[in-house]
């Protein structure tokens, strides 16, 4: 962990592009009262193969113009020719986006990996170095507890340290709930010398079913006892939230006491659950 003690603390908060035009009003209220707590960027998702580019885009900008605090898009190259991805990279250029997410994207069902004419994150953090130098900061993804698709944990660790010799500034992990698995994974990557920061990604526990089935679905992995015990709530969605705020306040409080360089909420579009952790750990006199 030595590596990741060295780097500024950075907070931030990541949204998925609205569906309605009231929920685009009730994302940018969150994202404005997120905005109050300084946190140091934004991030906003872009679905299967790009199928929410321009919603992405627009909440971007729209996030932008209404909190002045600098929003990342996620921008991934399945499904995307060289042609597009640098048009989309000149649009933000031109609206002054600083920071990317650079990601390989997730597969609709049938589509295969040669789809589009960039193929893996790393990759496309290349291309976007060729295309824009040092224009943007990358941040790219990573995964403690083994990316779903990879054949084993060497390759993963190997795929990740592609993208960071590609050109990464940073990266933000997928969520997990066993601090030892980040611990593990930095330990690893400090061995073949990477030492960007690497922000853990933290969801908070609000609703049990929703939990699951995002975990099964993305290889994150839920650990027993706390499966066991949203169980045992059943539909008290009090004691579950209760429950999810101490898990993951001590879960942020171990991981920052051990020099975790941040962290980064998948908020779901909601402020409370993360902020509940973030006023727990005054995370603004954190930094």
């Amino acid at each position: 962990m030595e590596s990741q003690k060295k780097h500024p603390k950075r907070f931030s908060f990541e949204f998925f592009p609205a569906k309605t035009p009231a929920g685009q009003e009730k994302l940018l209220t969150t994202a404005k009262r997120l905005a109050e707590y300084k946190p140091d960027f934004f991030s906003v998702t872009y679905g299967a193969a790009g199928s929410t580019r321009d919603r992405t885009k627009e909440t971007v900008l729209a996030i932008t113009e209404a909190t002045h605090v600098d929003t990342a898009p996620h921008l991934s190259c399945i499904g995307a020719n060289k042609e597009e991805i640098a048009d989309l990279l000149k649009d933000y250029q031109a609206h002054q986006i600083k920071r990317i997410v650079a990601l390989r994207g997730d597969m609709p069902s049938g589509m295969g990996l040669a789809s589009g004419e960039l193929r893996y994150a790393n990759e496309l953090v290349s291309f976007i170095r060729e295309t824009t130098q040092q224009q943007f900061i990358l941040e790219v993804a990573a995964y403690p507890e083994i990316h779903p698709q990879a054949p084993n944990a060497e390759k993963d660790l190997e795929n990740f340290k592609r993208k960071v010799d590609a050109g990464a500034n940073a990266a933000i992990t997928q969520y997990f709930y066993n601090a030892d698995s980040y611990f593990y994974f930095v330990e690893r990557c400090e061995k073949l010398g990477i030492n960007i920061p690497i922000t853990p990604g933290i969801m908070p526990i609000t609703n049990y079913t929703k939990l699951a089935r995002f975990s099964d679905a993305c290889g994150a992995e839920l650990p027993r006892w706390i499966r066991k015990q949203l169980e045992a709530y059943g539909d008290d969605i009090t004691s579950i939230r209760q429950f999810g705020e101490d898990v993951i306040t001590q879960l942020c409080e171990r991981l920052l006491d051990a020099g975790a360089p941040g962290i980064h909420f998948y908020t779901l579009n909601q402020a409370d659950p993360s902020l509940a952790v973030w006023n727990n750990l005054n995370l603004s006199n954190r930094r």
